[in-house]
């Protein structure tokens, strides 16, 4: 599933614009208030105040920068509705046939990943792995503690 740029899924893209604008209007005036509060303060050379807003402003425009590049390379692919096999955007139901430790992930772009809400990159080597595989379907997974075998419960 190659793709010219970097795969998102629509509500992402979403999410992404929404960042850019609340980090290009709201938090700039708030940086640039900032700073012109503290240059109200006198001497800068010794203006603690002014450097942390001026290295804040620094970190902010690296962050907008970053994001921008991310958006102009996204390629909104569309969230597989087939159930019958893993797609982009599925979310699937994994049980570690080893142990039965059940997880759940919902497959995106390496945008979107963030394994604390239950998304993962279709990059990584768990979706790697399950990508185009089916329910009941063992699966092999490279890890660093070994090959971990997991049975694909549920497709949503």
């Amino acid at each position: 599933m190659e793709t010219a740029g970097e795969s998102i899924t629509p509500e992402g893209l979403e999410a992404l614009k929404a960042e850019l604008e609340e980090l290009e209007g709201p938090a700039r005036r708030d940086i640039a208030a900032r700073i012109q509060r503290a240059r109200e303060l006198g001497d800068l050379k010794e203006n603690a105040e002014y450097h942390q807003a001026k290295d804040d402003q620094a970190h902010l425009e690296t962050r907008i920068a970053a994001l921008s590049e991310r958006r102009r390379n996204a390629v909104v692919t569309e969230v597989s509705t087939d159930r019958q096999e893993v797609g982009f955007g599925a979310t699937v139901t994994l049980v570690d046939a080893d142990t039965d430790r059940t997880q759940t992930w919902t497959l995106v772009g390496a945008a979107e990943a963030d394994a604390s809400a239950g998304k993962i990159s279709i990059e990584s080597p768990v979706a790697e792995a399950v990508m185009g595989s089916k329910v009941g379907q063992i699966v092999t997974v490279a890890t660093p503690r070994g090959d971990r075998r997991l049975r694909i419960d549920a497709i949503e």
